[in-house]
């Protein structure tokens, strides 16, 4: 559970420590501004991706299954600042397969919280094999790192692209490329 008033205490302190008044009239509603905030970018916290995988339905003979430019905003955790970008799931399913929309909030509950991509990649791909038991799963991201754009390196649209497969996609080479081929 999220502390409101300590998250409060802290961007008031980020802001003097930046040199800022945050008594000024631009500023004063800045502390409660960003507590709000942080309960609806970081509200994956406390939650269950598995949730939204319980319900299933019965579905034979599907070959595979692609739910792709499925928009993603997250925060990273080294500078804590957002990347966002695009996921793509596929998966063959083993006689059962989610509703849709399901597909999208399990990355979406993975996504609000302080996050890399590589991580949030991985978690999704290995959530959906716990909960769903498909015959293979690939979960592919594509996303802008403000950290790459905004500081260091300074290389705004440059993308990060992440994939991770399990069960059948792990080391098949034709399936993994039929993804990708579909994916663009």
């Amino acid at each position: 559970m999220m502390d409101k008033e300590k998250i409060e205490q802290a961007v008031r302190l980020f802001l003097e420590g930046i040199g800022e008044d945050p008594n000024r009239e631009g500023l004063l509603g800045t502390p409660d501004r960003v507590a709000r905030m942080c309960s609806e970018i970081y509200g994956g916290l406390g939650q269950d991706a598995g949730q939204y995988l319980h319900t299933t339905f019965e579905a034979k003979n599907n070959e595979l299954i692609l739910e792709k430019d499925i928009d993603l905003y997250s925060v990273c955790e080294h500078h804590l600042l957002p990347f966002y970008g695009k996921a793509h799931i596929a998966y063959i399913p083993d006689g059962r397969v989610a509703g849709l929309s399901k597909l999208a909030r399990t990355i979406e509950v993975f996504a609000k919280r302080p996050q890399i991509q590589e991580q949030l990649t991985a978690q999704t791909a290995d959530s959906l094999m716990e909960h769903l038991k498909p015959k293979g799963v690939m979960v592919v991201i594509e996303a802008e790192h403000m950290c790459m754009t905004m500081r260091g390196v300074r290389k705004p649209g440059t993308k990060t692209l992440t994939y991770v497969c399990r069960g059948v996609f792990e080391n098949n080479d034709e399936l993994i490329n039929r993804v990708l081929m579909m994916v663009r």
